[in-house]
């Protein structure tokens, strides 16, 4: 990864054709004759001469909103132009894959290049996963840029040390970090606490990193009905 938090927190482009625009809140994407992918209703303007595909239903349709969430699908855009993406003014980070993977809480997966692939993972944990509920992520790999939301700005914690994190705090952790759910509770302490306090992802392996959102909550937006 030539750079592992791409250009964290600034404006300037960190790969073609993907950007950020002043404030991290807005994704602009260039296309010229090609294609990227995008959560579907995170359209906010676009130029040019641009189609926009969406999945339909079918296994393919499923795993797509078992990638993002919330049932949301994932969108094609091809053509010529420039499109704009963002998600209720959560801030917006960029990754640059130089082949290698990251792996994205499937929530918080905005937009990707073509030339990354993904796939949906699972966490376990006997017990804990149960309480922690479903806990569906995207593994990208290859080649290009990966679009990540949050809420604010995102504290970056090593995994040299396992640290456990909220389910819906962790946005993003590096290749070969390994994950578990983990439990904290008693059984006579069930009452009035929500899954993240029951339950927690931990996080471990040398060299590795997490990246962590200012709240317990998915990052906004990711729950807000379909729009074009």
């Amino acid at each position: 990864m030539t750079h592992p938090l791409g250009q964290f927190a600034n404006g300037h482009p960190v790969g073609p054709p993907f950007a950020l625009e002043e404030g991290d809140r807005m994704l602009r994407v260039h296309l010229d004759g090609g294609e990227t992918y995008a959560k579907q209703g995170s359209m906010v303007a676009y130029r040019g001469r641009l189609d926009f595909a969406y999945k339909g239903q079918g296994v393919g349709g499923f795993l797509r909103r078992a990638v993002t969430g919330e049932g949301q699908d994932l969108m094609r855009v091809t053509g010529r132009g420039t499109v704009w993406f963002a998600e209720s003014g959560s801030h917006i980070s960029i990754f640059t894959l130089d082949h290698d993977s990251l792996t994205v809480n499937g929530r918080s997966l905005l937009a990707l290049e073509a030339g990354v692939r993904y796939k949906v993972t699972t966490t376990s944990g006997g017990i804990g996963a149960m309480i922690a509920g479903g806990v569906f992520n995207t593994e990208v790999s290859g080649t290009g840029g990966v679009a990540v939301l949050c809420l604010g700005s995102p504290l970056v914690l090593p995994t040299d040390e396992p640290v456990c994190v909220d389910r819906d705090a962790a946005v993003a952790w590096t290749a070969g970090v390994r994950t578990r759910v983990v439990s904290t509770f008693k059984m006579g302490n069930l009452v009035g606490r929500s899954s993240g306090e029951l339950a927690q992802i931990e996080y471990s392996g040398r060299g590795g990193f997490v990246v962590v959102q200012c709240g317990e909550t998915p990052a906004a937006g990711t729950t807000t009905p379909d729009r074009h």
